[in-house]
């Protein structure tokens, strides 16, 4: 998707860490991830990147994804990707089974009947 216009493509803003992972470098740079569509995103941080460089990002719930370095612009930057992706799974909470539901729904770590008689865990006020 590097040689095309994605503007006009829906993408999500958002809030989220990532590693990128420039072409010939064993070193993963954390950056920002400011927002994701399905052909691209945009991050903050990170290395010192050049338009038109290979990279790898691994995107939380999605793994890693090829893309090129579209646009570089006053410390953020834009990356096309190789493949489209659905950029709806890195906003899915992380996790599996019970831990992927509201908190409030899952039943509490501690079990209160086990402090019953240890007046050594209890604090005093």
């Amino acid at each position: 998707m590097s040689g095309v216009d994605t503007r006009n493509i829906s993408r999500d803003s958002l809030f989220l860490m990532a590693d990128v992972q420039l072409d010939g470098d064993d070193a993963a740079h954390r950056v920002k991830v400011r927002n994701l569509s399905s052909g691209g995103m945009m991050a903050e941080g990170g290395p010192a990147v050049i338009r038109g460089k290979n990279v790898s990002v691994n995107l939380r719930n999605i793994g890693s994804v090829d893309g090129v370095v579209a646009w570089i612009e006053e410390g953020r930057f834009g990356i096309a990707f190789s493949k489209e992706i659905d950029a709806k799974l890195a906003r899915a909470p992380v996790g599996t089974g019970d831990l992927a539901s509201p908190r409030f729904t899952r039943s509490a770590g501690i079990d209160p009947n086990a402090m019953i008689g240890d007046s050594k865990r209890l604090r005093n006020i």
